[in-house]
């Protein structure tokens, strides 16, 4: 009996999750507010109209991830490869301080924006942030391409590239 109610629970569990991949950033995403290197707020809905009719990579991390920091040769093997595409940084540091020494130590070209409202803000949400580095490719037309990648050689990244 035990194991018919395990089995029931699992079944309920696999097929009851939303395994749908947004192809939209939600509302509530766009709408979150992000810091510029100047220091100015910006909505994420702002940073796309900016980059409209462009192909973006979204690269989510923080100068602290060993993970990230091993990704930005990678990236950059990306941006020489793909010169036509923006590179979006967005920066979950603790401290802005850390975030923009980040940028100069491992000398990371693109934007960026710190990620004020952090892990559990309305964009980390929406992406469902379980792990950085995270990688996004968004289309021309701003629609999501690739939601999930962790590692800047994920060969689905160039495949939507």
């Amino acid at each position: 009996m035990k194991k018919m109610n395990y089995l029931i629970i699992l079944l309920i569990s696999v097929f009851s999750c939303n395994t749908e991949t947004p192809t939209q950033f939600s509302e509530d995403a766009l709408n979150d507010t992000f810091v510029t290197l100047e220091g100015n707020s910006v909505s994420f809905k702002d940073i796309l109209k900016e980059n409209k009719g462009q192909t973006l990579v979204i690269d989510i991390w923080a100068s602290w991830c060993s993970d990230c920091i091993k990704g930005i040769p990678k990236v950059k093997d990306l941006q020489n490869e793909y010169k036509d595409v923006k590179y979006i940084f967005l920066s979950l540091d603790k401290k802005q301080e850390a975030w923009k020494k980040g940028i100069k130590k491992y000398n990371v070209e693109g934007e960026h924006y710190f990620m004020q409202s952090g892990w559990d803000g309305a964009f980390g949400k929406f992406v469902n942030l379980n792990w950085i580095p995270r990688y996004m490719v968004v289309d021309k037309e701003g629609t999501i391409k690739l939601f999930k990648a962790v590692k800047a050689d994920d060969k689905r990244i160039k495949k939507h590239l």
